[in-house]
């Protein structure tokens, strides 16, 4: 099975099944691409029995291809990547996405969320 972001974006229904099921992205981050800023790429994932395998995301304007297997890491143009043991939130760096959808009860949730994590003195 294949389920592709744009079409289900588009409207178009979409069911997970313990079928093997491509999930591709062909412009994730298509806002950005809209805009023309430069933080695009193309994911791919693989799932069976509704549990991911593993991933691909080719960062295009970097040039950098990241890979990660189930049970088996995850790497950068080959090279193993970790995270950084950081323990205090305090100093950590805080990204977000607000999301597109703009239903009055979503975007409630999604700045209540705000709200908390902001209230945590951390970069951002």
């Amino acid at each position: 099975s294949f389920i592709g972001e744009e079409s289900v974006a588009a409207g178009e229904g979409s069911i997970l099944t313990d079928n093997p099921t491509w999930i591709i992205d062909p412009i994730d981050g298509t806002t950005n691409f809209v805009h023309r800023f430069p933080f695009v790429a193309v994911s791919i994932g693989f799932v069976v029995n509704k549990k991911i395998e593993f991933g691909i995301v080719y960062s295009c304007v970097e040039d950098k291809m990241y890979t990660a297997r189930k049970g088996k890491g995850a790497f950068c143009n080959g090279q193993k990547l970790q995270v950084s043991g950081q323990e205090d939130i305090t100093k950590s760096l805080l990204v977000t996405e607000l999301g597109s959808n703009r239903d009055p009860e979503t975007m409630k949730i999604i700045l209540s969320n705000m709200e908390r994590l902001l209230s945590i003195p951390i970069h951002g």
